[in-house]
């Protein structure tokens, strides 16, 4: 992954980081490196995610499952136990993953409907086994294969914990299972089985996807000028402090918009602790340069843009045509336009002292995801040193799931009396 932090600097955008506010800001980055390697050596909670790289046997996940014999899959889980898996298989161009990450009644019976369930394999990740959604979802999906005559036993792997209802009823019917792993948080654990069991069992190469992550680990260093994914959680943070407060991440590749989803969470669940935090807000080059990238421009100066694309793509040309004023555009080919739109995007921002960030891989396949995973989740952690947070909880979230399980029925909560004691105004 390269980083170009030419347009967030004070002299092009407001607000901007000066060169002499990067070279006090690399001190800091150093400091937190030395706590980030430390974490990594001793594999403590949230740090050892960064060893994933190293740690997950990508062969070990091929074996696992390679009695799962299907054309498809279908992904039963929600968060990180979904988002890590859709952006693999997404940048490997499959689209025969299928993912069942939301409780809403109407599109899992559209989705179920619409799967050829004989030939599609079912992937359910929770790591503790007792996520309400996951779950309720799991049922819904076996029991459309019950009704369908087909055996689920024979189509399902599970991703879970070593104990909990999930592991007891992989035991019980003898299921493909793979470890959830431990000390890593389920939105750093794409690199893990938890991310990539979909694409082995569609038959892609997961270790080329470790190796992509292997090459930007190696990159890791004290200082934010030697290490690309340091110098984008440096500048954010940097930005942040200035007021930069929204981080508009914007992938110029259809096969990276579930990344920028992934992105989303990992930044949003990370970092938005104590009162701080940039708001992540998700765009797709080029389609959104006509709705978003007027805000983005003529907005607010309360946001850093990240402009995401890959250097190296097949391409395909234009056609030539004789009508007028379209002419020109049979010189060209989409590539060639896509990039034109890209630069003109980040010259456009400039222009209006916006600050953005580029950011490139040299293709969107199975080793430039790896490398924008593990870089992304390395400037994650940075950024959380940086700013003083425990990157690797999310309290908030826990208060939500408590609220949910009183409310089904799992015993009264404090959190769910909350929600019983809402206070209303309604206007009908």
């Amino acid at each position: 992954m390269h980083v170009d932090i030419g347009n967030a600097l004070a002299e092009v955008a407001t607000p901007g980081v000066s060169e002499a506010a990067l070279e006090r800001l690399d001190a800091e980055v150093a400091d937190a490196h030395e706590t980030i390697a430390a974490g990594m050596s001793n594999a403590v909670f949230g740090y050892a995610s960064l060893n994933l790289p190293e740690t997950t046997s990508a062969s070990g996940i091929e074996r696992a499952v390679a009695d799962v014999d299907a054309d498809a899959v279908l992904t039963v889980g929600i968060g990180g136990s979904a988002l890590g898996a859709r952006t693999v298989t997404a940048a490997l161009g499959e689209p025969e993953h299928y993912v069942l990450d939301n409780v809403d009644p109407e599109h899992a019976t559209r989705l179920l409907d619409s799967l050829d369930l004989p030939r599609t394999a079912v992937n359910v990740v929770s790591r503790s086994g007792t996520t309400a959604e996951t779950l309720a979802n799991f049922l819904v999906v076996r029991e459309a294969y019950e009704d369908a005559g087909v055996d689920w036993t024979e189509r399902t792997a599970v991703t879970t914990g070593e104990t909990g209802p999930l592991a007891d009823l992989a035991d019980a019917e003898d299921l493909p299972t793979l470890a959830v792993p431990e000390g890593v948080p389920g939105r750093f654990s794409a690199l893990s089985a938890v991310g990539l069991v979909p694409a082995a069992i569609l038959g892609h190469d997961a270790e080329a996807v470790l190796a992509g992550a292997r090459e930007a680990r190696d990159t890791l260093s004290g200082s934010l000028f030697d290490c690309p994914a340091y110098a984008y959680g440096a500048v954010a943070v940097a930005l942040e402090r200035r007021g930069a407060h929204t981080n508009a991440f914007v992938p110029y590749a259809e096969a990276l918009e579930p990344f920028a989803e992934w992105f989303a969470q990992l930044w949003a669940e990370s970092l938005g602790k104590e009162g701080q935090g940039q708001t992540p807000a998700r765009a797709l080059g080029a389609t959104d340069q006509h709705s978003q990238l007027q805000l983005y421009r003529a907005g607010r100066h309360d946001k850093v843009v990240t402009l995401l694309r890959a250097t190296e793509r097949d391409d395909r040309a234009i056609p030539d045509t004789d009508v007028e004023g379209l002419a020109y555009l049979g010189d060209a080919t989409l590539g060639e336009l896509l990039d034109a739109e890209f630069e003109a995007t980040e010259a456009s921002l400039a222009a209006a002292r916006q600050p953005n960030v580029r950011v490139e891989v040299e293709r969107v396949d199975a080793r430039g995801v790896g490398d924008l995973l593990f870089s992304f989740e390395a400037a994650c952690v940075l950024a959380g040193e940086l700013m003083g947070v425990e990157t690797f909880t999310q309290p908030a979230v826990e208060w939500g799931k408590n609220a949910a399980r009183g409310l089904l029925g799992a015993g009264e909560t404090e959190e769910a009396a909350a929600v019983r004691g809402k206070r209303e105004y309604r206007i009908e």
